[in-house]
């Protein structure tokens, strides 16, 4: 019997309806198997652990997701498998920060949720718990089918610093554009083994920093340069997240360019990413409208999501890193967040 920790973090599907008054309050997860007697036919002890105070997802930040691996890294040697119960809006942002925090990581770690409350009738929680679970407790030959973080919902696991959440109302909200699904779900559990990791074989190392001086500038035809100088002027700002268009393309004013070169020229780091949320990279040099910021010094995130770029840049600059080191390490895989080459 393999033994999974649930951990309960906030969000909708923590959600049950009073028979009494017909309102939806939180859950008490102590009387899981009650709400879920599916779950005695998986092959695992399931322990419940709430971490406290609950959150609304559109509250993470930082200081919880350091909260949430240390939860973790402080009750790892006694599990097999985690999963976390979390909210919708910003899930694939904790994913990639958990798996920038959590380093050599050997178990799976495995965020889900719900687009409906789990006391609601037609909810997808129960499947997506029971589901988590049950990934989380597969192990082949004595080793974890998945040993690393993900995020399962509506019949699908991904690589967690490989999504983002693309729709609000149906039950299949996640997407992976630029990465293939680790497993799917139907009669049976399909591995993709070829795009999983491999488990470490190193002590798991707890990273517990993150430099939250970072910022997004959205480019849009019409920017002004006042609107781009209240991003990149923003006092004790390290680096940019610059979602450019297409492949990386973005204007040629002379005003916008040198608006970049002076910022990096004074320290700022900056990073395209594409605003393509379909698939596709940045290739900085592959039109002329991005030959310049290739020149000026600006670096190309290749296939990194936002979430990705937002929680690998607080943790490279957290880490103490030098600006040059933390420009080396942008378009390099760290845990499989980026596409080499």
């Amino acid at each position: 019997m393999r033994k999974i920790l649930m951990i309960y973090t906030g969000g909708t599907i923590g959600m049950i309806r009073n028979p009494q008054s017909g309102a939806l309050e939180p859950f008490c997860f102590d009387n899981i198997y009650e709400h879920l007697p599916m779950l005695r036919l998986i092959q695992a002890e399931v322990h419940i652990e709430t971490l406290s105070p609950l959150i609304d997802s559109s509250n993470a930040n930082p200081a919880f997701w350091i909260r949430l691996a240390s939860f973790i890294y402080e009750r790892y040697d006694a599990y097999d498998g985690f999963v976390i119960l979390h909210g919708t809006d910003t899930m694939s942002y904790t994913a990639s920060a958990l798996c920038f925090l959590l380093e050599n990581l050997s178990k799976p770690v495995i965020l889900t949720g719900s687009q409906l409350p789990l006391g609601v009738m037609r909810t997808d929680g129960r499947e997506n718990i029971l589901n988590s679970i049950e990934i989380a407790s597969d192990y082949r030959n004595g080793k974890p089918m998945v040993p690393e973080v993900c995020l399962y919902f509506e019949n699908s696991l991904y690589r967690g610093n490989r999504t983002y959440k693309d729709n609000a109302e149906h039950f299949n909200a996640f997407v992976s554009a630029n990465y293939p699904k680790l497993a799917e779900v139907g009669v049976n559990i399909k591995y993709n083994e070829h795009y999983i990791r491999k488990a470490s074989t190193e002590p798991l190392i707890l990273h517990t920093r993150m430099d939250d001086n970072i910022a997004i500038l959205k480019l849009y035809p019409g920017i002004t340069e006042q609107a781009v100088w209240a991003v990149l002027g923003i006092p004790g700002l390290r680096a940019v997240i610059m979602e450019t268009y297409g492949s990386g393309n973005a204007p040629t004013y002379p005003w916008f360019i040198s608006c970049l070169r002076e910022s990096i020229e004074n320290g700022l780091i900056i990073t395209s990413v594409t605003q393509c949320k379909g698939g596709g990279a940045v290739e900085i040099g592959k039109y002329e409208t991005s030959v310049s910021l290739g020149q000026i010094g600006v670096i190309s995130g290749g296939d990194l999501t936002t979430e990705a770029a937002v929680s690998k840049l607080m943790y490279l600059i957290g880490e103490g890193l030098t600006n040059e080191e933390v420009r080396y390490w942008i378009p390099k895989p760290l845990r499989g967040e980026i596409s080499e080459g």
